[in-house]
């Protein structure tokens, strides 16, 4: 169960730091050229902060359980992202536009919860 909790969270915490890092760096009108549209419809803090939540999770789901310290924070940092794909999932429904990815994000992240409350209970 462990083993399969590594290989989710690994896989997140890429994605999740990528793209995080990716909408906390650069300028919203980079990203809204770059096909994040929905980004015409924040101010330019709240993109940064969506991208800071998103890398901050995706260090959750990987060092507490590297570290061992506090290792319960692994499974609530997924909660928190799914939380977050769950927001990103009804912008994009509400702009109609391909919500995939969200939802695909968001499920990830649920699995990751569930293998991680498992796991470490």
């Amino acid at each position: 169960m462990i083993i399969a909790l590594w290989i989710v969270n690994a896989l997140l915490a890429l994605a999740f730091i990528a793209a995080g890092f990716m909408k906390a760096v650069r300028p919203k009108e980079q990203l809204a050229a770059a096909g994040m549209a929905w980004t015409d419809d924040y101010a330019a803090g709240s993109v940064k902060a969506i991208g800071l939540l998103e890398v901050v999770g995706g260090l959750g789901l990987i060092l507490p359980l590297a570290t061992g310290i506090l290792p319960i924070l692994a499974p609530l940092a997924a909660v928190g992202l799914a939380i977050v794909m769950a927001g990103a999932v009804v912008v994009h429904v509400r702009r109609s536009e391909s919500f995939a990815p969200s939802l695909v994000l968001g499920v990830l992240s649920i699995v990751s919860a569930v293998l991680g409350f498992v796991a470490l209970v």
